[in-house]
């Protein structure tokens, strides 16, 4: 296993990897199954999906656990094998990054649990941190170098999520989807998630956002992070453009060289670790590992910059004033695919 934080602050930057859940549908999976079984029924396919991020360039990927949860799986008759699916998952991680001749990280993905906490929802903190503890014993246990918390929406789970992570002592990296209009889909803009993270008891190493609606949205809430909280590494793993239904099935428009510019353009932003999410694949990879590897660090830049080169916004609002957020094009809805993008 490697030291993360260690390896973290010897780099410029990381590449991180692309999606999880967009990835194994082109591999197979039918819409509806859960993607966490196949780390047991189809573990070639997982350490294929491993392995294409890995030849692409990335120095770190997730693991197939988005969705390990006994909450998720419950849904699959699979509550109870939260913790073998989620050390499986990183089992399968393990064995291609020790066969990759270089230093790759394993991170442990973890995903909300899909139901709605205290006071809103019926979940209590106790119960949250229990699930996302079983989860994050797995992941340890299966050889994952850090946990990796995504696509959450509610404070209350992120914290639940540290609480837990603090109990497996490991270190973990959190990121937020800014999905609706500069905000999650429970209202926490970027500064709340900054100060958020600033007052939790174990804070994350590198915090950010994923998923969300498509690449110039996610680098408007980089930027807001950078000058919020400079000091603490930031993740930026957006989507590789926007969800267009195509025959039935969703196609994402960001071509490779469009990734190639967002990759570019998230470092100037100020982002240390940067990926893609949903729709990215490892043709998007490489060329985000070539733009990274071979341009300069640009000057921060601007919103009109960013919209000029990866398309307009979704909203007139980053969602820290009370601006009306009027959308500029169509925003997908949110379905279960996204889940590991």
């Amino acid at each position: 296993m490697v030291d993360f934080v260690e390896f973290l602050n010897s780099h410029d930057f990381l590449m991180a990897d692309g999606a999880t859940g967009t990835n194994l549908f082109n591999m197979g999976l039918e819409s509806g199954d859960s993607p966490e079984l196949w780390n047991e029924d189809e573990p070639d396919k997982i350490r294929a999906l491993y392995r294409g991020a890995v030849e692409a360039g990335s120095d770190l990927f997730l693991t197939n656990s988005f969705g390990a949860n006994r909450a998720r799986l419950k849904l699959h008759d699979a509550g109870h094998r939260a913790y073998d699916l989620s050390k499986r998952a990183a089992e399968l991680g393990r064995e291609v990054a020790d066969a990759a001749g270089r230093t790759v990280i394993v991170a442990g993905s973890v995903g909300p649990t899909g139901e709605i906490m205290e006071p809103t929802g019926s979940l209590s903190h106790a119960e949250a941190v229990d699930i996302f503890e079983e989860t994050a014993r797995g992941l340890k246990d299966g050889g994952a170098d850090i946990l990796w918390l995504e696509t959450i929406s509610a404070p209350e789970e992120y914290r639940a999520a540290a609480e837990a992570f603090a109990r497996v002592d490991m270190p973990w990296v959190g990121t937020m989807s800014f999905d609706t209009a500069g905000r999650t889909m429970m209202g926490v803009t970027s500064p709340a998630l900054v100060e958020l993270v600033k007052g939790l008891d174990n804070p994350p190493v590198a915090f950010g956002a994923n998923c969300g609606v498509g690449a110039s949205d996610l680098l408007r809430t980089v930027l807001g992070f950078n000058e919020a909280y400079p000091n603490i590494p930031i993740v930026a793993k957006g989507n590789a453009g926007i969800p267009k239904y195509v025959d039935g099935e969703i196609h994402y428009n960001g071509t490779p060289e469009l990734m190639a510019e967002y990759a570019v353009l998230a470092r100037a932003a100020g982002a240390k670790i940067i990926g893609g999410c949903c729709g990215t694949t490892p043709a998007h990879l490489e060329k985000m590992r070539e733009a990274l590897d071979t341009q300069e660090v640009g000057p921060r830049p601007s919103l009109e910059a960013i919209s000029s080169a990866l398309g307009a916004f979704s909203s007139d609002s980053d969602g820290t004033d009370a601006a009306t957020c009027a959308p500029q094009r169509e925003r997908r809805g949110r379905r279960r695919a996204k889940a590991e993008g």
